[in-house]
């Protein structure tokens, strides 16, 4: 039995927010019931092809059955609306009112189905001035001061971490809030409206920084922070075959391991004395050898240092097998298969998850679909 297996989810969604959020729903029991523009959604056609579908679309998708329906059609509610009279959950990331002006918004479902949990995923919000302007990951990070943490003034900037926003700001929050309204309507017998901002969870990040800030009167500019390039302890060392060690030796213990193990001059340990001076004192030592001398030498040492992998190299860690996090399959239409999407549920949820589930076509469920309703 798995904790969901009971509800029904209506997913108005596209791309990766929305869809992953069904996914962790869906992996846990959930009934997720796609809805799609005549032709399916966008990132059906996202490269890699996968045989009869997209490899992007495969992985977060499978499981879940497919509706096309036209919603600006005069007839979409009153066909979805048995649909909608008996489900828990509906997501949707369309701009903020563009679901009114379809007919499918909150007030107005809410009045069929007051039990609903009506999950709206968006860059900026519901209101607030920002509400209506488009963003990508890399807009929400800029804008909430997340990204600004990791900047120095001058230096060539690095591309921020892809998705944080999408995924920590849009999937993370929309499932957590559902899983609490979930329970509120338990206790209450009403569902609600989620307003999800993506943007929203980025000062999240800065938790540090902000407090800092309010009790010192001076925020922290881009890197000056401990984690974001103020210390030689935490940071990225590029090595002699131009790859990367990560160091995260911040506690005392941790750091002296890995200057000893590096042979780091003894006047230079001390980074209290001049951080620069260290930093580029670890930079010539790590710069002198090879990412695979650095894996063989640090790591054993057990003092959060590690040689950067490549994606490649990731999926193939035996920690990733021995997690299970790489067990769950995807079967597109023409029976190809490849892995699905990684979800970081606990193994005693994971473990439950059905080992193989298909991605349906587009549209692949209406008839039968709309004709059980």
């Amino acid at each position: 039995m798995l904790p969901l297996d009971d509800l029904l989810v209506l997913d108005f969604s596209t791309l990766l927010p929305g869809p992953l959020a069904s996914l962790f729903l869906s992996e846990v029991g959930a009934r997720v019931i796609k809805i799609e523009r005549p032709g399916g959604e966008d990132m059906r056609g996202f490269p890699p092809r996968f045989g009869e579908t997209a490899a992007p679309f495969a992985v977060l998708n499978r499981g879940k059955e497919s509706v096309e329906l036209d919603l600006k059609a005069p007839d979409a509610l009153a066909r979805l609306t048995p649909l909608i009279a008996k489900a828990d959950i509906l997501i949707e990331q369309f701009r903020p009112g563009v679901m009114e002006r379809l007919g499918f918004g909150h007030e107005a479902l809410k009045a069929i189905n007051p039990r609903l949990i009506y999950c709206s995923i968006s860059g900026y919000g519901q209101h607030g001035p920002r509400a209506q302007e488009a963003g990508h990951d890399i807009n929400y990070q800029a804008l909430g001061g997340l990204l600004g943490q990791s900047l120095k003034r001058g230096e060539p900037p690095p591309l921020p971490p892809p998705l944080v926003a999408d995924i920590a700001g849009g999937t993370m929050p929309a499932v957590l809030n559902i899983l609490l309204a979930l329970r509120q309507r338990d206790r209450t017998g009403q569902g609600c409206h989620l307003d999800i901002a993506m943007a929203d969870a980025m000062p999240t990040f800065a938790w540090y920084g902000l407090a800092q800030g309010q009790v010192t009167g001076s925020f922290p500019d881009g890197g000056e922070g401990l984690l974001t390039g103020a210390s030689p302890r935490y940071g990225l060392y590029a090595t002699a075959d131009g790859w990367f060690l990560a160091v995260g030796a911040i506690e005392p213990k941790f750091w002296q391991a890995f200057c000893e193990g590096i042979g780091l001059d003894e006047r230079l340990r001390d980074d209290r004395r001049d951080p620069e001076a260290t930093r580029a004192g670890v930079a010539a030592i790590i710069a002198s050898e090879s990412a695979a001398y650095w894996r063989a030498l640090v790591e054993p040492l057990d003092c959060c240092c590690t040689v950067v992998r490549t994606l490649e190299e990731a999926v193939s860690d035996p920690q990733m097998s021995a997690r299970g996090l790489l067990d769950a399959q995807v079967e597109e239409p023409g029976g190809r298969r490849l892995v699905s999407t990684p979800l970081p549920l606990a193994p005693v949820f994971r473990e439950q998850a059905a080992g193989l589930r298909k991605v349906a076509a587009s549209g692949a469920d209406t008839r039968k679909i709309l004709g059980e309703a």
